[in-house]
């Protein structure tokens, strides 16, 4: 299984709407890549105000989400919930 993490740094005077990314953007990119659902994370202590991650049962799997060409639509929503660059991390689930 792989999972691909979506992460926004905490960012002095940036702006995000927790509830549009929870209530719009999540389920937008879960639609468009084929997935039942996504763990979402709102930062309370850390580095990160947010995260969110998704699970692919192999490479092949997010490669094909990723080089679809509705995904252009997911990252085109970023600007509406934040300012923030999100960081992106590929793991392999190992337990």
């Amino acid at each position: 299984m792989i999972r691909l993490s979506v992460l926004y740094p905490a960012t002095e005077g940036a702006d995000f709407d927790h509830d549009y990314y929870r209530d719009s953007h999540v389920p937008l990119a879960c639609s468009t890549w084929g997935l039942d659902a996504a763990d979402i994370d709102k930062g309370v202590d850390g580095p990160y105000v947010a995260a969110v991650h998704f699970t692919f049962d192999s490479m092949e799997a997010l490669g094909a989400a990723m080089g679809s060409p509705d995904t252009a639509k997911v990252i085109g929503d970023v600007a509406n919930y934040t300012t923030i660059q999100p960081v992106m991390q590929t793991s392999e689930i190992v337990s």
